[in-house]
């Protein structure tokens, strides 16, 4: 069976991950966008103080942070941090041809990790929480590195 199959479920399993992964990412996008639009603030550039078909009435307060939209800003930046070292080494990780289960349990851990600290961070939690999820989604992506590594010089 070929590595890069869909009959392959450890790669079956690395691409329902890594979509869900860029629905994350672009969907970060767009609520970042509905909170401006729904604030009418937390607008990033000077440019974007000017008169539009979605800003009638440009006001350069509209520059100002709105912690409510740039809360999602950072969170889509912590996206754009983490989840592009998982697409690269859950694809590496796929080439090694490890366990399913091992897959498994590494490539929708991250996702449930990426969900978990989204939720914390949507909620106003702690640091010590968001950064529990972080932690551990880093270390699966920094396992799977390593996984490969160990395998590739082995």
């Amino acid at each position: 069976m070929a590595l890069l199959s869909l009959e392959n479920p450890v790669f079956a399993t690395y691409v329902i991950s890594a979509a869900l992964m860029v629905l994350k990412v672009m969907g970060q996008g767009w609520m970042t966008v509905y909170r401006m639009q729904k604030t009418n603030s937390g607008l990033a550039s000077p440019e974007d103080v000017q008169t539009g078909l979605l800003n009638k009435a440009p006001d350069p307060a509209q520059l100002e942070i709105n912690d409510y939209v740039d809360r999602s800003r950072r969170m889509h930046r912590n996206d754009l941090e983490n989840i592009p070292a998982f697409w690269v080494a859950g694809f590496l990780f796929v080439m090694v041809d490890p366990a399913l289960w091992l897959a498994q349990a590494l490539m929708y851990g991250f996702v449930a990790t990426r969900l978990a600290h989204f939720l914390a961070y949507a909620t106003r939690q702690t640091h010590e929480v968001r950064a529990t999820f972080y932690t551990i989604g880093s270390l699966v992506v920094i396992y799977m590195a390593v996984h490969v590594l160990w395998v590739a010089i082995a």
